[in-house]
């Protein structure tokens, strides 16, 4: 199989077992999730040359923000996912393996604590939000669930294509 097609699957299979965690978040444990349509607002405002808010939320909305936020949370997704076949190589996606997906799914959580969050207004790993160690906490586990949504849809495909 075509390492691009791979890449391309696992890394939407990997931001949808992601998405289902966070229903399940939503709806077992009382945890909102991440409004892409905020994210989109951020992205969106970068075209106009701002890339930094006191608080994302407080700033005019810009149309499509809700497509531009969901689009992006996929596109960052198979990118991760083209990150972690750069770094194990093709042996990886012949015989994947849970460590590697589950290392590269939290470590990519350097990009929020030190892109995203402080471009929105929270400040570096949500230092300014009321409970910064419950959302950072939130944010390891949402991307160790992508990880391990990495590793799954990895054998998924594999599985398929073998058919």
């Amino acid at each position: 199989m075509d390492n691009i097609i791979f890449v391309i699957l696992i890394g939407i299979g990997a931001t949808a077992v992601m998405d289902l965690w966070s229903l399940l978040r939503k709806y077992l444990l009382n945890i909102p999730p991440t409004n892409w349509a905020l994210v989109g607002r951020w992205i969106a405002y970068m075209g106009y040359g701002k890339f930094r808010h006191i608080a994302i939320a407080k700033s005019d909305p810009i149309r499509g923000e809700q497509f531009i936020g969901w689009a992006a949370h996929y596109l960052i997704g198979i990118a991760y996912a083209a990150l972690l076949i750069i770094i194990c190589g093709q042996k990886w996606t012949l015989n994947p393996s849970i460590g590697p997906a589950l290392a590269v799914g939290i470590a990519t959580v350097v990009a929020p604590f030190f892109i995203l969050q402080p471009g929105m207004g929270a400040g570096i790993a949500a230092s300014r939000t009321p409970n910064p160690n419950s959302v950072r906490l939130q944010s390891i586990i949402n991307h160790a669930v992508f990880g391990f949504g990495l590793f799954l849809s990895a054998v998924a495909v594999k599985f398929i294509y073998s058919i």
